[in-house]
């Protein structure tokens, strides 16, 4: 690896807008609307999302409709799911085919199936995950925090040798890279606060560890070089002190971690094998065993993500059917076993496990009913091959969402949708700013924390009018 000098002008490039805002934000105020904030009892003290990055089609999922058989000639109005319904450990809920080992665990959890994603016109991926993980809607005149920034900065960290928001799986070099980066950062709060990447968690290791051909002792003098340099810099180019300690402090957060016995939880050679081996379903069943034992290790919030590219992976406008064979290979016994070793491990109570994606699928409703926008995709009325069989367009109505341990109740559903298309909410809709309340509040954290940037308040929830679903727990 060549090694780059660093220099003076290097590092003013480097320090962005976003850091040298670091804690101008100021401290949080209070976030409680109806009960006094001593009266909230956190119920979790980590949040792992697990991120169906693309459009999960529920149908095709955790919420099973009529099974209707591929064959050529059939009518794509007559399809509702592509895979039949399959018993899982609770008698009122079923999944389809491929999901068999989530199901077992679902006497863990609650199952959310009503999750209504925001109207934003013509329906674009990057702007509804924008949406989702920062509760606010684009375009925006400030840089919103993403929601594991806000945790980091609100809670801090668990361990002081872990970072606070770990991402793992989102490569930025495929499509929508930037819009993907957008949304990945922590905003005007500043970059102390975001998150610490890790695009491939079998190589988790190396980012805890000094670049390759770099001996300790001379990471050590560029470490001590760096801070110097800080040091140097006039008054005021920096921002404020506070400002200037906050950058040291994240540079000496990542000296510390390479130092610490927590760098441990990011080598999965570390993993016996039969463990690694359940894992082990690719990138994201990898990601989520580095989640467990980033867990075990005082992480915050984590995120593990399918990945987010156009036209693959739960994107799937065309090949439906055949893709979501492969990706419920990908995830049933990932998202299963880490339920179970959390729990074997006694963490999955203060641990708070989310699965959830942007919007669902239909196969011709795009957008909802009511409120339908122009189709990006044709689907033809008559299907003549197996690439049409499957939920192409995106479906705003109904979603499903995954929760399980932090507080929340076992063997629960909750939400009703129509048995026949449109399959819309009928019951309980599910809003995002309400689920995030809902997260927050586990966390013990007011939907109405905010942080005042350009001299106006700038909440967790949008304009902190998100209410907790208090349905959800325990």
């Amino acid at each position: 690896m060549k090694t780059r000098t660093f220099n003076r002008r290097d590092f003013l490039k480097l320090s962005s807008a976003a850091t040298l805002s670091a804690l101008a934000a100021g401290y949080p105020r209070a976030g409680w609307a109806d009960e006094p904030a001593e009266r909230i009892v956190p119920t979790a003290d980590t949040l792992i999302v697990l991120w169906m990055g693309g459009g999960m089609a529920s149908t095709d999922t955790f919420d099973p409709k009529r099974y209707t058989a591929f064959e050529t000639g059939l009518n794509a109005d007559k399809v509702l799911s592509t895979f039949p319904a399959i018993d899982t450990a609770l008698d009122n809920i079923k999944f389809t085919a491929g999901l068999e080992k989530i199901g077992k665990v679902m006497d863990r959890g609650t199952l959310i199936r009503t999750y209504t994603a925001a109207d934003l016109g013509f329906i674009l991926h990057s702007r509804h995950q924008y949406h989702w993980h920062t509760g606010y809607e684009p375009p925006l005149s400030v840089a919103a925090p993403h929601i594991g920034a806000m945790i980091a900065r609100t809670l801090g960290p668990k361990n002081p040798d872990m970072p606070p928001f770990i991402d793992i799986g989102q490569r930025f070099e495929v499509g929508e890279g930037e819009e993907l980066k957008a949304f990945h950062t922590a905003g005007f709060l500043g970059s102390e606060f975001g998150p610490f990447l890790i695009p491939y968690p079998e190589q988790a290791q190396a980012s805890v560890q000094p670049p390759g051909g770099m001996t300790t002792a001379r990471f050590q003098n560029r470490y001590k070089a760096y801070k110097a340099l800080v040091d140097a810099t006039p008054v005021g180019a920096l921002g404020s002190d506070f400002q200037r300690e906050s950058l040291v402090r994240s540079m000496d957060n990542a000296y510390r971690l390479l130092n610490s016995p927590a760098a441990k939880a990011f080598d999965l050679s570390l993993e016996p094998k039969e463990s690694y081996d359940i894992y082990n379903t690719g990138r994201f069943g990898l990601g989520c065993l580095l989640a467990r034992r980033l867990t075990e290790f005082g992480a915050r919030f984590i995120e593990v993500t399918t990945e987010y590219e156009p036209f693959k992976n739960w994107d799937t406008h065309e090949n439906g059917h055949t893709r979501t064979v492969d990706l419920k290979k990908q995830i049933d016994a990932p998202v299963a076993q880490l339920v179970l070793d959390l729990e074997e491990r006694g963490l999955l109570d203060r641990t708070l496990i989310v699965l959830a994606s942007e919007f669902s699928r239909d196969m011709l409703t795009e957008g909802k009913p009511g409120k339908q926008v122009k189709d990006q995709v044709e689907v033809p009325a008559v299907m003549t091959e197996m690439k049409h069989y499957g939920m192409h367009r995106h479906f705003t109505d109904a979603g499903s969402v995954l929760l399980f341990g932090g507080g929340v109740k076992k063997a629960f559903l909750y939400g009703q949708t129509a048995d026949e298309r449109p399959c819309k909410t009928i019951k309980d809709p599910v809003r995002l700013t309400d689920l995030h309340a809902t997260m927050y509040r586990a966390l013990g954290i007011g939907p109405k924390t905010n942080y005042v940037t350009e001299a106006r308040p700038f909440y967790v929830t949008k304009d902190g009018l998100g209410k907790p679903i208090m349905e959800l727990f325990a």
